[in-house]
């Protein structure tokens, strides 16, 4: 679930040039007009804010129930391969224990049956990784998605135009509580989702 952290980290964070020009652009105006720092970060021109992207997946309930699906199909995955892997195993030691009263004919098509056995295993394993990192990559786009979509309309509302992650590795160094908007977009995005969730109940009932 890392990447999952990280994709979002990418998606919130904002050019440092931003930064910049709010510093450049704001000038004597903007200082005369408030003396507390915090307000004046807010009420120039540019508006900005940020969230805090612990607390987002955290809290998010699209994240974690999506993040406990995919997790419990891993470890579904996992325990299916290791049950193949231990049934091959027992056959391996089967022919080791019995071999030396095989023919040399029945010892070679028992190795080229069990050597194809372990290919397919192998396989098997490929095809379980690729399918699990499909499925985490469609979260990742979805979390994408949903998140973007949900900030741009926040900021359509609420009159903001960036909004930065906050966190020990962000190029944000200070930002006041006034600017922390991560409540309320997490209210926001769990309304959707509960709102979308429901779609098909309500849909169901409708036809009944």
């Amino acid at each position: 679930m890392k990447n999952l952290s990280l994709v979002l980290n990418l998606v919130l964070a904002v050019a440092v040039v931003v930064l910049f020009y709010l510093h450049f652009s704001g000038g004597s105006e903007t200082s005369a007009k408030s003396s507390n720092p915090e307000q004046s970060a807010i009420t120039g021109d540019l508006r900005i804010a940020f969230i805090s992207v612990d607390s987002v997946l955290k809290y998010y309930e699209f994240f974690k129930i999506s993040r406990d699906k995919l997790e419990a199909k891993g470890k579904k995955m996992d325990t299916d391969f290791k049950n193949r892997a231990q049934g091959l195993q027992r056959e391996i030691t089967s022919y080791q224990n019995t071999v030396s009263n095989l023919t040399i004919g029945q010892a070679k098509a028992i190795e080229e049956d069990l050597t194809k056995k372990q290919q397919n295993l192998r396989m098997y394993q490929e095809s379980l990784a690729q399918e699990l990192a499909v499925e985490e990559n469609k979260l990742t786009q979805d979390l994408y998605d949903k998140i973007t979509a949900y900030l741009k309309k926040y900021g359509n509302e609420n009159g903001i135009h960036a909004v930065f992650k906050f966190d020990p590795s962000s190029d944000l160094l200070y930002a006041g509580e006034v600017m922390d908007i991560t409540k309320d977009v997490v209210a926001g995005l769990n309304d959707e989702y509960k709102a979308t969730a429901s779609q098909p109940a309500d849909s169901t009932k409708t036809k009944k």
